[in-house]
């Protein structure tokens, strides 16, 4: 599956992705001490969502449009997010995951992303511009463990790839273990496309089999029934989340499933341990 950012703006996964990404770094927050955020995939940093790209898909109309249709106050963060890089009330522009995390950095955090395809990497400088953030064109394996242990006591990475290779959850097992061995205590957000429900089972054995303490698992399920061959929703696994982060995951995500549902599907959206 090639899962470009720049197709797939502001879709549904989107909106889970970086509503729970804001109160991931929301709760690690409420200690005073230092951050340091890590995007390892960051892409452009900035999506036009009337240019060619988001529009050959359409895929925020089911998904940044439908939250900004409601009014649920639990979606009110992400709700702002998306507006601070919109002139108007409707979002023409969608924050990718490296602007959001700029958005929510405090004088003594730090924010350090990387791009490796060379025009995403051009368009990231100019969208970060202005910002805080140390950009890097690396590969993204060779950043994320270059980068640990961070600068700070406390730290976050992100780990948002594109799928377009074959052995891309091989690379992020073997680079998760590695990670885990450096930085132990640190938090860990992965983020991946559903598409074949047993392909996924297999995956999250694997990582089970790690033996990493306190891994979660979100997982957003659009449809009732699975449909073959299609983007079937989109799941996270969180390494170390802290305590605030998880007390108040679950009014969230029922927010999150009831905006996303398409017509005619519930859908699911919950999280379940699969190592604590």
């Amino acid at each position: 599956m090639n899962y470009r950012h720049s197709f797939h703006a502001g879709n549904s996964a989107d909106v889970v992705k970086h509503s729970l990404l804001i109160a991931l770094v929301r709760a690690l927050q409420q200690k005073p001490g230092a951050l340091t955020l890590i995007d390892t995939h960051a892409g452009c940093g900035l999506y036009d969502l009337r240019g060619d790209q988001a529009q050959r898909t359409g895929e925020a109309a089911q998904g940044v449009e439908r939250v900004f249709a409601g009014a649920n106050p639990l979606l009110d963060d992400y709700r702002a997010a998306v507006r601070a890089v919109n002139a108007g009330p409707e979002p023409l522009l969608y924050p990718g995951s490296p602007r959001i995390l700029a958005q929510l950095l405090r004088p003594q955090d730090l924010l350090i992303i990387n791009e490796k395809h060379p025009e995403d990497a051009y368009a990231l400088r100019g969208a970060m511009r202005g910002t805080h953030a140390a950009v890097h064109e690396r590969d993204a394996y060779e950043f994320w463990l270059a980068m640990l242990p961070t600068r700070t006591p406390r730290g976050l990475v992100v780990v948002d790839p594109p799928y377009e290779q074959t052995d891309e959850r091989a690379r992020i097992t073997k680079t998760l273990a590695a990670a885990h061995r450096k930085w132990a205590h640190g938090v860990t957000v992965i983020w991946y496309p559903l598409k074949d429900r047993s392909a996924h089972v297999h995956w999250k054995e694997k990582l089970r089999r790690l033996g990493i303490p306190k891994l979660l698992n979100v997982e957003h399920w659009l449809y009732d029934a699975d449909q073959p061959g299609i983007y079937n929703g989109a799941g996270l696994f969180i390494v170390n989340p802290p305590y605030a982060f998880t007390q108040g995951l679950a009014p969230m995500l029922e927010a999150l499933r009831a905006a996303l549902a398409p017509e005619g599907h519930r859908g699911t959206l919950g999280a379940e341990w699969v190592q604590y």
